[in-house]
């Protein structure tokens, strides 16, 4: 069987190349796209500009750790980033050590992300990722590079069947390997922050500097990058890489172990960034169009019921609005519900969709909707 040949071990390693012909294109569009999302942004107060915020860093710490296998309480680790950014929340959890080192990892990463990147800075991200200094009940070398003459593998499988997908440079040129990597992040590279971010997440898992954490401190070394260019964080990455986690993996696999053309890669990270946009276009459009709703009713009067529903459909709403759905919401009757509804519906709020009977549900009105 022909032994891989993986891609640090060529000998124009790390000179990467890509097709410009094929990538501009794309890079060109996601850039517009990224500067009509920040343009939005700023037509927001700052209080919804660090709502926003909380929302996306949010986001994109859950999906980064559940592209690992890795669930964390929602509301904790709000809790957690709402406390860096000095957002204050109605009813703020409590955090656990290892959710407040996550939280202060993505906050660093963002917030002083035209800091020079160094050693000293991913080795401290290492710490709080593993404050117990294992990685589930294995001890493990934490805020320092990685050591010994093991080889370190990536694999799966069960114990006895394991597949190895990929096997990073020996521990010995792991110093050498993140100098040339750190002199190259904090350089000044003729290409825009996105390109970067896409061939920094690459290199930095090729090198796989960590005996553990590697995809998740390059998920943040892209949330970083994508800030210089953001000024704020505004869309999860991680949270469209987990939707196509299986081609993630499959496609750094193959990247990983082929040669230095790595067009394939950019091409799928830039269509990555480009979804996260559009899912925050369509969240920020949510919000625009709330506050030109609320802003043009100041003067009338809608009970709470109405203004929690109201509000949920602008939040995205999933799945039609019945009223058995709005009683539930509000924990009220039935009939009240269709009062509620009916009210509405005469203010020409809420329409009511063709079907009757018992798939009769309702919307925003034309005017009002979210598009």
């Amino acid at each position: 069987m022909k032994r891989a040949v993986y891609i640090w071990q060529h000998a124009d390693w790390p000179d990467f190349r890509w097709d410009d012909m094929r990538v501009s294109p794309l890079l060109n569009s996601v850039q517009e796209r990224q500067a009509r999302l920040v343009g939005m942004l700023s037509a927001l107060g700052f209080d919804m500009q660090m709502q926003k915020a909380l929302e996306s860093m949010t986001e994109d710490v859950i999906r980064s750790s559940e592209i690992e296998g890795e669930l964390l309480n929602r509301d904790s680790v709000r809790s957690s980033i709402a406390r860096h950014l000095g957002v204050d929340l109605p009813t703020a959890g409590r955090s656990d050590h290892y959710t407040e080192g996550v939280a202060q990892v993505a906050f660093d990463a963002v917030h002083n992300c035209h800091r020079p990147l160094d050693k000293a800075r991913l080795c401290n991200w290492h710490a709080a990722l593993f404050p117990t200094g294992r990685s589930g009940m294995y001890p493990i070398k934490v805020a320092d590079w990685r050591q010994g003459d093991e080889p370190m593998l990536v694999v799966s499988g069960a114990m006895g069947k394991e597949r190895v997908h990929y096997e990073a440079p020996p521990s010995a040129a792991v110093p050498d390997e993140m100098d040339s990597f750190l002199r190259w992040f904090n350089g000044d590279v003729p290409a825009s922050h996105l390109l970067k971010s896409a061939v920094a997440h690459l290199w930095f898992v090729a090198v796989h500097p960590f005996d553990d954490g590697n995809g998740r401190l390059t998920r943040t070394l892209t949330d970083l990058l994508i800030a210089r260019g953001t000024g704020m964080p505004c869309y999860s990455v991680s949270a469209e890489i987990l939707k196509r986690r299986k081609e993630y993996y499959s496609l750094l696999e193959r990247t990983t172990c082929g040669g230095m053309d790595i067009t394939d890669w950019l091409l799928w990270f830039l269509q990555r960034i480009e979804a996260a946009i559009a899912t925050s276009e369509q969240s920020l459009r949510g919000v625009l169009r709330k506050t030109e709703f609320w802003s043009r009713h100041a003067d009338e009067a809608f009970n709470e019921r109405q203004r929690k529903v109201i509000n949920r459909l602008y939040d995205g709403f999933e799945g039609p609005l019945t009223s058995s759905k709005w009683a539930k919401i509000c924990h009220c009757s039935p009939d009240t519900a269709l009062r509620d509804i009916v009210s509405l519906i005469d203010m020409g709020v809420l329409s009511k969709a063709p079907s009757g009977g018992r798939s009769t549900h309702y919307s925003l009105a034309d005017g009002w909707r979210v598009e």
